[in-house]
């Protein structure tokens, strides 16, 4: 049996300005955790070490990293063809990784017994009141300014040589099972929503989504906020300092999240999510027509830059 994955531990990217990339990482949302000459490693409020991590150099994804729940899934790991042997971790949180190199040629870390840090406070918490529920009484709700409150890193988003090679290597090493798999035609795959196989605990409706588009390459990496409003707080801090807006606000369809999208400064696709979907083993996976892909509930339509 397949070890299985708890979550994404972090994304791996290079440039060439770190101090420029800092200043748009924390407009979007997240804080520093350390930082060399040579590398920034940014966190979020969840009490992780870090989850986005940059080294200088030529700009670029690097790769990704899963966190497994502990060193005997490392081991299992060893054995399957392409790993590494297990190594210690010198960067903010320590803890010990196996190094694979995916079918598209991605960095793919396995990653355990990282230490916790402290979990950050969140600034925006004044509950919401709707025509059902009504939480919040004799007091009015402020939302300060400035950047959204990035809690988490939720899910990464491939582009594949060939959706089937790249699926079956990450289900084998991670134990990643099927949300809901795209069609191009009645079973003529594109790619799939992939989540993490947690038994009976519920998890995001996907942690990885493969796309088939015939060359390798970064689609996006999406980063979760506490709730609507301090999404469009982060919305509104981010087109004040005229950053570059790809595709949003609006509602998926496939994960029903709430989603807005931004470039980093070197053309990175990073994206704020809240109110996803949560499935568990008695979720069954699913095949949905290609036009649900970039369907919206509400909101405006994919841009053509998607995807990148």
């Amino acid at each position: 049996m397949s070890p299985c994955a708890k979550d994404l531990a972090f994304v791996r990217f290079r440039a060439p300005d770190l101090d420029k990339m800092e200043t748009y990482l924390t407009d979007f949302g997240l804080v520093r955790a350390a930082r060399t000459d040579d590398a920034l490693y940014m966190r979020g409020t969840d009490d992780a070490p870090f989850f986005h991590v940059t080294h200088k150099g030529d700009a670029d994804f690097v790769g990704l990293a899963f966190l497994m729940p502990d060193l005997s899934d490392l081991e299992a790991l060893t054995s399957m063809e392409g790993a590494g042997s297990i190594e210690d971790i010198d960067e903010p949180g320590g803890g010990k990784r196996v190094v694979f190199t995916d079918p598209n040629g991605f960095r793919v870390e396995a990653v355990a017994d990282r230490d916790s840090v402290g979990a950050l406070p969140y600034l925006r918490t004044t509950p919401a009141n709707d025509a059902l529920s009504q939480p919040r009484r004799g007091e009015t709700l402020r939302t300060p300014a400035g950047p959204a409150q990035v809690k988490r890193l939720g899910h990464c988003v491939i582009n594949a040589i060939e959706f089937r090679t790249s699926e079956a290597w990450y289900k084998e090493r991670f134990g990643l099972v099927t949300s809901d798999e795209v069609e191009i035609e009645k079973d003529v795959p594109l790619g799939a929503f992939l989540r993490c196989d947690q038994g009976e605990t519920y998890v995001d409706h996907h942690t990885l989504f493969l796309v088939g588009a015939g060359k390798a390459g970064f689609n996006h990496a999406a980063f979760e906020v506490v709730h609507v409003d301090d999404l469009m707080a982060g919305h509104s801090h981010l087109k004040a300092q005229d950053y570059e807006h790809e595709w949003g606000i609006g509602r998926h369809v496939l994960g029903s999240q709430v989603f807005d999208y931004w470039r980093d400064p070197w053309g990175h696709t990073l994206e704020h999510w809240t109110d996803g979907d949560l499935f568990n083993n008695q979720t069954p996976p699913a095949k949905q027509p290609i036009d649900q892909l970039l369907g919206v509930q509400w909101g405006p339509a994919a841009p053509p830059t998607m995807g990148g």
